[in-house]
């Protein structure tokens, strides 16, 4: 297990009690629908014939539907033909064990065949719905078809598991899947961190540079120790850097993607990491940078809000309060803190 420290505090919620249970997610859509805007027919060309030209179109010319945006990933638990099936017992709090799911082709049997991609045939990314909890994970591909790997689930509540893969042979190309999973206990709910610059984990420091937005944006995380840049960062995933962000409210899935990579030549080794990103709407969102230093992958989170949100915006969440830190007291938990379960 990697040593990992989540910047935030723990806050106190109310206390619930949650059933032991896989949950399947689907929180945009129905199971199985194709997440691509659907292409129009022709079964409106008569009617449209019978319109009055739109100024400036020709006759029948129907008005031009505005373009639907592109659906961020992890919302959906089956997409492209492609299912993920969390399968085994239901985990209990704080009890290290073997996670298992599978992921189901188009054909309804167990996906085995993966393109490599970060180095790894599939990243598993887990998060309670509060955001906390983060842990990513590399499970093993078993004969069966069935993926495995150790995992502890810090607290009760509700997480959401994104198995983010390629399938070998789809000319689409990656995709990321996300599923529900309860587990059992008293629940506490920690409120997320109020929007912060810097980030403290294991004696680093971790700043946040530029802006994340609903247009192409370059975010820069700048990394130090002991007052001092850290430019000797190692690899981790082909990158100096691998940079995870997730929507508060649905926890929509965003593909961030580094800038250049080791041994390309031009890319340093730190201080400062860069990612080209783009955030589907406003609203609060909660990055997690995994970088590796000294033989050790570190996870450092910051919360930021992008714009103001449209209510009336097909694509709009609600927007959940953030909590500041109370006055005199640390924004994130001690450094040094472990997350059992948590390994790279």
């Amino acid at each position: 297990m990697n040593t990992v420290t989540r910047v935030g505090a723990f806050g106190v919620g109310i206390t619930l009690a949650f059933g032991a249970a896989f949950g399947v997610g689907n929180a945009v859509g129905p199971i199985g629908s194709d997440s691509k805007p659907a292409h129009g027919g022709h079964n409106g060309d008569a009617a449209a014939a019978d319109q009055p030209a739109p100024p400036g179109g020709a006759p029948g010319a129907a008005p031009a539907a505005p373009a639907a945006a592109e659906e961020p990933g992890g919302l959906r638990v089956s997409e492209r033909g492609y299912t993920l099936v969390p399968s085994g017992d239901a985990p209990a709090v704080g009890v290290p064990g073997d996670f298992r799911f599978r992921i189901l082709g188009p054909d309804g049997k167990p996906w085995t065949r993966y393109e490599n991609s970060h180095e790894k045939d599939l990243h598993l990314i887990v998060a309670r719905r509060d955001l906390s909890g983060f842990q990513h994970v590399h499970p093993v591909l078993g004969s069966d078809g069935t993926w495995s790997v150790p995992l502890t689930f810090p607290s009760a509540g509700d997480y959401r598991v994104f198995a983010d893969f390629t399938p070998a042979g789809d000319p689409d190309g990656g995709l990321t899947l996300g599923a529900d999973v309860s587990v059992s206990g008293d629940y506490r709910g920690t409120p997320l961190p109020a929007p912060v610059r810097t980030a403290e984990v294991d004696g680093y420091t971790v700043t946040l540079e530029g802006d994340l937005t609903t247009s192409a944006s370059m975010v820069t995380l700048n990394v130090s120790k002991d007052g001092r840049p850290v430019t000797d960062l190692q690899p981790y995933l082909g990158a100096y850097g691998h940079l995870v962000a997730l929507r508060q409210g649905d926890l929509a899935y965003l593909h961030v993607h580094p800038q250049g990579e080791p041994g390309d030549g031009k890319t340093p080794a730190g201080p400062g990491v860069g990612f080209h990103a783009q955030a589907p709407s406003a609203g609060n969102y909660r990055l997690y940078l995994d970088f590796q230093h000294e033989g050790v992958v570190r996870t450092a989170e910051f919360t930021v809000r992008v714009g103001t949100p449209d209510p009336t915006s097909p694509t709009a969440v609600p927007t959940i309060p953030v909590t500041p830190p109370a006055s005199g007291e640390p924004s994130g938990e001690p450094s040094g803190e472990s997350s059992d379960g948590h390994s790279h």
